[in-house]
């Protein structure tokens, strides 16, 4: 299912003996623009830190109560790589991180998930250290959601507005669409816009043109951020800007 990015903050995040904190933000890479971490605020247990959650460890939300299953304990989180809460995740503390746990290297295959197609089956499916121990080094650099809401976006010919949230699909963790406020024009309109349609990102300007006249934006199907997404409202938006539909 898809859902909103911002909506799953402040989720409550229960590792297999206890509460560990709350989700604040998420990392997401700028190749596949896949989540590969949640970051947790862990109030006053772990104060300093930068407390990563991957998806591979989370289990099945319950979106009622509004939390998170981790399937780690609180002594596991509390042993792993320590980085400081405002440093950016280096691929180095990647690999300390992912051989801690005994994940698979998600940037070493062909899926969005290295050798799997969503992280759940990375938990279910182990490898060991031989099996990985001399991955491909990679040029991922990771994004702080919460961060890269803001950045205006610029079409072919104009600036449109601001991303404002990301929609991802609660399976596979990929970002499927950007959430952008088009109130430059026409105020608490909001639309939708793929990555793939993403000409580039100046992550130092922080901007994305996109491959998309402001007038298709300007008219393209409303998005409700109270509404989830559905398959109804794809297909009205992919035929609208006639672009090719990622599920046929």
């Amino acid at each position: 299912m898809l859902r909103s990015v911002k909506g799953l903050y402040n989720y409550v995040l229960l590792a297999e003996d206890g509460e560990i904190g709350r989700c604040k933000d998420f990392l997401f890479d700028d190749r596949l623009w896949t989540i590969r971490y949640m970051v947790a605020d862990t109030g006053k247990w772990l104060p300093g830190i930068k407390v990563l959650i991957s998806p591979i460890s989370l289990g099945d939300p319950d979106w009622q109560s509004r939390t998170f299953p981790i399937r780690l304990t609180k002594e596991r989180i509390e042993g792993a790589p320590v980085l400081d809460s405002d440093a950016p995740v280096s691929r180095q503390h990647e690999l300390n991180w992912t051989r801690y746990y005994g994940w698979p290297y998600y940037w070493v295959g062909r899926h969005p998930w290295g050798i799997a197609t969503h992280p759940g089956l990375l938990y279910r499916n182990k490898i060991s250290e031989n099996e990985k121990s001399e991955p491909r080094s990679g040029n991922d650099n990771l994004r702080s959601a919460n961060e890269v809401a803001g950045y205006h976006i610029k079409a072919l010919d104009d600036a449109v507005g601001h991303v404002e949230d990301f929609i991802l699909n609660d399976e596979t963790w990929v970002i499927h669409y950007m959430v952008v406020d088009t109130r430059n024009w026409l105020p608490g309109r909001k639309v939708l816009i793929a990555p793939n349609w993403i000409d580039k990102v100046s992550w130092a300007k922080r901007d994305v043109r996109v491959d998309l006249t402001s007038e298709q934006i300007r008219n393209s199907p409303e998005y409700d951020p109270t509404m989830l997404v559905n398959r109804e409202y794809e297909e009205r938006m992919y035929d609208f800007y006639g672009r090719p539909k990622y599920w046929d």
